[in-house]
């Protein structure tokens, strides 16, 4: 098949010379691809014009129901991916990683778009500022889409998930997408577009695709732009030094090369549960996708007392790994992505072979199931043992980017440490204990040096999910090597592309301007009872004074006799004296509440159909038998949640009569919608 470029609109193949792809499994050509011919400044321009301002008019929610639509539309045509993968080496289980753990992304952040995010096209980020005495002058944080454009340059490894896990944060955020696939796996990505484009749930300009090169695409960058970037150092260090880059401050992600760790603690010996999850996971992360993976565990580090039966376990493992077609029954590990990443797996090992030994596997004499060893990119599991991984340097600083891996030994948990922080930053390490010293030892040890830590033991056994798995709701990235960058990690992935401005002014104008009531802002009394409106009724800083109560003593013993919340503040004057906070006995804080709710609550019912929250409570003054409160309710924020309501926080203050503040809190309650 002959790819095209998905951009402007329209599926084109200018280019005249032709790239030709090969299967990593039979050598033949799946598919060609057209270099050169696209105007990379129109391809920019119609995203920044056409794509942005339509995914910019949409609220979050809204752009979190299209990547919910997307992922569902992928899931019926899965299949089809699958079948092209097989082609790239991957098994029936690689797929599952690559093409359902990318379509779970879409599902992930279209949860998360729905439930934290609100229905608006902006954020606030963080609490009101106070900047002056009288409280004229406040600041708050805000976050805006960009308005340019994300361009994702992916990897080869992962054709599916590493376009789908950059494109949902992106969408989420209201920013397009220009994604330029790795060439060798293009066919996949390239079915993949064509999916979601013939399915028309984005709008027009928000997904653009350039398969092969990317020609002049940088010159052509600003400030509003975010570069994304999954590759080799060597590659991702060139793109970065780009003039316009420089120049423009243009935000650059890097998720690089990493010689990931695992390390097995000396409590988890042979025998152990810890072993045998160690064991298990370096053999995993050795032959899934056939060890190309960016996450793939590279040294495995134990106890050199330990190191024998690391080895041993792992060679019987190992063995059992059938390697050839990935579409046959039975079959474990497919080919590397072709052979000339074959070529350079097998070059990388020679030079790790300078300072190891190889223990397990032999590239040159080895079994493949149902295919051509010599046409196909086929290389065996190899296990390599490192006696001196101190006085070494190569297995700290050479990848081979397949299915290899170094055993190196440590006495003492500060030589562990040390050798799990020579790789100068990877992206995760895990970790085999099941003592809790040790793991804290071991996590602030090497915590600076990788983006992410698995702590694998017995009690999480069964649901962990993995040394090589990044998850949406945690952060992908790490240090050094492996690119100073962060994607996923929920919703600070949405945050690369949004702009934070810091806003200052009048609680009055800021109010407006961000449709968050602030207290020193103007409030609205009306005769009506606030509850008694409907969703869309409800004005922004409509706010209810109750009437006072008197708190007893009697208020108090019989909470806490109803409670059984008997605290020493609440029952004994003696016990209270000298006390830093209390100055006799006090009312409990949930009494404080649960009065205010009493003074505040509208009982009839009504448009409020249920409370469903309480966020930053904050108790200021205590309350002393004898004194009087009073509550001041009034509308916040309001975010539409379906046809049927929506939701309205409300800013709630219980003070005494003499106006001192009691204490704070964010009510939350489900309004419904107008009939």
């Amino acid at each position: 098949m002959r790819l095209e470029s998905f951009v402007r609109g329209s599926w084109m193949s200018p280019g005249q010379e032709l790239a030709e792809i090969y299967s990593a499994v039979t050598g033949d050509v799946v598919a060609q691809v057209a270099n050169g011919g696209l105007d990379m400044g129109e391809v920019l321009a119609y995203a920044r014009q056409v794509g942005g301002p339509a995914l910019r008019k949409l609220t979050f929610h809204q752009r979190a129901e299209l990547l919910k639509r997307i992922a569902i539309h992928l899931s019926e045509r899965k299949d089809q991916l699958y079948t092209l993968s097989y082609q790239t080496g991957t098994t029936r289980s690689d797929n599952f990683i690559d093409v359902d753990g990318g379509i779970g992304t879409l599902f992930v952040y279209a949860s998360k778009g729905r439930r934290e995010l609100p229905n608006a096209t902006f954020l606030l980020d963080g609490a009101v500022e106070p900047l002056s005495k009288g409280g004229s002058f406040v600041g708050q944080h805000v976050m805006t889409p960009l308005n340019g454009v994300a361009v994702h340059i992916n990897a080869f490894n992962f054709p599916c998930w590493g376009m789908l896990e950059k494109l949902a944060p992106a969408i989420l955020a209201g920013v397009p997408v220009v994604t330029k696939p790795a060439t060798i796996t293009s066919y996949v990505a390239h079915a993949l577009v064509r999916m979601i484009v013939e399915s028309r749930i984005l709008p027009e300009g928000a997904l653009q695709c350039i398969v092969g090169s990317t020609g002049d695409l940088f010159d052509h960058l600003t400030c509003q732009d975010v570069v994304s970037f999954t590759g080799s150092a060597d590659t991702a260090q060139k793109l970065q030094r780009h003039p316009v880059i420089a120049r423009e401050s243009v935000r650059f992600i890097a998720e690089r090369d990493s010689l990931n760790a695992a390390i097995l603690a000396p409590d988890a010996g042979p025998g152990t549960p810890e072993f045998d999850l160690f064991i298990k996971e370096v053999a995993k992360e050795m032959t899934v996708k056939a060890g190309q993976k960016c996450t793939a565990i590279r040294r495995a580090i134990a106890p050199n007392a330990h190191v024998p039966a690391v080895i041993e376990a792992l060679g019987e493992r190992l063995s059992k790994i059938k390697v050839g077609n990935p579409e046959l029954e039975g079959v474990r590990m497919g080919p590397v992505v072709g052979l000339g990443q074959r070529r350079d797996v097998l070059a990388q090992v020679a030079k790790l072979r300078t300072e190891a030994n190889i223990v397990v596997g032999d590239p040159d004499n080895f079994t493949v199931e149902g295919a051509d060893r010599e046409r196909g990119a086929f290389i065996p599991p190899l296990l390599l043992h490192c006696p001196d991984p101190i006085r070494a340097n190569n297995v700290h600083s050479v990848e081979a980017f397949g299915p290899v891996c170094t055993v190196m030994g440590y006495d003492g948990l500060d030589q562990a440490v040390a050798l799990a922080n020579r790789s100068d930053g990877s992206l995760v390490a895990s970790l085999y204990t099941y003592d809790p010293a040790t793991a804290a030892d071991l996590v602030f040890g090497v915590g600076a040096f990788h983006g992410r830590l698995v702590l694998i033991d017995r009690d999480c056994a069964k649901e962990q999910t993995g040394h090589g798995s990044p998850m949406p709701h945690m952060v992908h990235g790490g240090p050094g090597r492996a690119g100073g960058g962060e994607e996923l990690g929920g919703m600070r992935g949405v945050h690369h592309y949004m702009q934070r401005t810091a806003l200052q002014g009048s609680p009055a104008m800021l109010s407006r301007v961000t449709q968050s009531w602030i207290k020193g802002a103007p409030t609205i009394e009306e005769e009506r009872h606030p509850f008694r409106y409907y969703f869309e009724d409800l004005a922004i800083g409509q706010t209810f004074m109750s009437k006072e109560r008197t708190i007893t003593l009697e208020d108090i013993e019989h909470f806490a006799e109803f409670t059984g919340d008997t605290f020493y503040a609440h029952m004994s004057e003696e016990a209270t004296k000298n006390h830093p906070f209390f100055p006799g006995r006090v009312a409990h804080g949930y009494l404080l509440l649960s009065f205010a709710a009493g003074l505040f609550v509208d009982p009839d019912l009504g448009p409020v159909l249920a409370n469903y929250g309480l966020d930053s409570l904050r108790f200021i003054k205590p309350v002393q038998p004898g004194e009087t409160i009073r509550v001041r309710l009034t509308t916040k924020s309001k975010s539409p949640r379906n046809e049927q309501y929506g939701e309205v926080r409300w800013d709630v203050e219980i003070m005494t009569d003499k106006g001192e503040t009691v204490a704070t809190y964010e009510l939350l309650t489900m309004n419904a919608v107008r009939p």
